[in-house]
């Protein structure tokens, strides 16, 4: 079987380790690149995430001597994948300008982010459920202009939990359904430790979180 090379940008962060993790035995990927910001490149993995690993699972050997690339240098990147996972902690605007930049430099990005979650032609998959939302992806292609290149991104982790349990109460004739959902502390890695303020507490209601999803 084919392995496709993967890269992932936005290596050291807390979801970048995930992907890792992730990927590191899996039968179709094989991690080629690990990416992150300038003050990274040039570092080795383990390097540059020496003390702040955030996972219960140790480093993968494999990862430790990997030498981080530039997530800004599109091109280079681009030349050693064939496609990007994409998890990047910037601004929204800015995710949505480098995802485009990968694209249209014919390189796929399945992305993290929930920055392109909202751009019509860029479609939000859960594959088990709506999988033939892909096709959009001709249209995206059409306005960057690419051959190869698109965007497709995830739905919000709470979507994700639930919907594809509910799904099936489609078919008997169920059409509406209250859901209520329970987050933990962070999904940056924050924790009781370095986020005190969240001890017996909670946020009810944090701006832009719908439009996330």
């Amino acid at each position: 079987m084919k392995k496709y090379k993967v890269g992932i940008i936005g290596a050291t962060g807390m979801v970048g380790q995930r992907f890792a993790l992730l990927l590191e035995n899996h039968p179709w990927f094989e991690v080629t690149v690990l990416a992150a910001s300038a003050r990274s490149a040039g570092k080795t993995y383990g390097e540059c995430v020496d003390g702040r690993w955030h996972m219960t699972a140790e480093l993968p050997e494999k990862y430790k001597d990997m030498v981080l690339m530039d997530a800004e240098k599109v091109e280079e990147v681009a030349a050693e994948v064939d496609f990007c996972f994409c998890a990047v902690n910037m601004k929204k605007d800015e995710i949505k300008a480098l995802e485009e930049r990968y694209a249209k430099a014919e390189c796929p990005i399945v992305s993290n982010n929930s920055a392109n979650r909202f751009t019509p032609d860029v479609p939000m998959v859960i594959p088990e459920i709506n999988a033939d939302h892909l096709k959009v992806i001709e249209a995206q292609r059409k306005r960057l202009g690419t051959k190869r290149g698109f965007i497709a991104v995830k739905s919000n982790c709470s979507l994700q939990s639930y919907v594809p349990a509910i799904n099936p109460l489609k078919e008997l004739g169920v059409n509406k359904v209250l859901a209520c959902t329970y987050q933990a502390i962070s999904g940056a890695g924050k924790t009781f430790k370095t986020w005190p303020e969240m001890i017996d507490n909670v946020i009810p209601y944090i701006g832009g979180e719908e439009e996330k999803s």
